[in-house]
């Protein structure tokens, strides 16, 4: 699943006119460059949800011919759900483990190598995780399952209760990629609905859920949310390739 249904506001007054996924990165919108990866990963099925001019996505799949595989399109232009919200809303496409990918990542992360060590696992979400430095992380125990998450300059930790310790937990860095089997949706009751977080559920339910990591250690990756990093983009594709 490729979440394109975002407001892309840090990109106005360019997505004033366009969805941010149909932003152009080196010559192509960064929506194909994620389709592109997916593909040559062995991913042959992708649902995409829309939103801010849905219709623009939707005619660009249509006159690339969904790129030759099948693509389904999850409608939120009524609501937009946020990460969780829009997963939950297009569960009915997943019977088997699925990845999710947001539209303006790009990365060195070899996706197939990650879909196969979930699948080895007994995940019902893994994320991708790096050891770069940052403020905020993502709190792991020995056996790498979430334990909570933390802001190393207020020191704020979610969820409630949980006590951050450092000389025990491993923190990582989240890389915006998680790969998640449908057995995860079982612990979406009737508190999860609408529009919600998929961080904030992780969060909450990771005391039951089997939510673990996969490490990339030399992770080459970049938001191409805002400005800056649209502009840095053509360079970053030309050192991953």
């Amino acid at each position: 699943m490729i979440f394109a249904a975002g407001l892309g506001t840090r990109l106005k007054p360019l997505t004033d006119h366009m969805p941010k996924a149909l932003a152009p990165v080196a010559g192509k919108p960064m929506l194909e460059h994620v389709i592109e990866k997916l593909k040559a990963s062995g991913f042959d099925e992708i649902v995409i949800n829309v939103h801010h001019f849905a219709n623009h996505i939707i005619d660009f799949l249509k006159a690339k011919d969904n790129f030759g595989i099948k693509i389904w399109i999850s409608d939120e232009t009524d609501e937009l759900l946020d990460t969780g919200g829009g997963i939950k809303k297009a569960s009915g496409y997943f019977d088997e483990p699925f990845l999710v990918h947001n539209a303006d990542i790009l990365s060195n992360v070899d996706l197939k190598a990650m879909y196969d060590y979930h699948l080895k696992s007994d995940n019902d979400a893994t994320l991708l995780v790096s050891p770069r430095k940052t403020v905020r992380y993502l709190i792991f125990d020995e056996n790498n399952h979430l334990q909570g998450w933390v802001n190393k300059d207020t020191m704020q930790t979610k969820p409630k209760g949980f006590v951050y310790q450092p000389e025990v937990q491993k923190e990582y860095a989240f890389g915006g990629i998680h790969i998640i089997s449908p057995t995860l949706f079982n612990y979406m009751g009737d508190e999860w609905t609408g529009k919600f977080s998929l961080m904030d559920f992780y969060l909450n339910t990771c005391h039951k859920a089997h939510l673990g990591n996969y490490i990339k250690e030399e992770l080459q990756l970049i938001d191409i949310g805002k400005p800056e990093t649209l502009a840095q983009a053509e360079d970053f594709i030309r050192q991953i390739h």
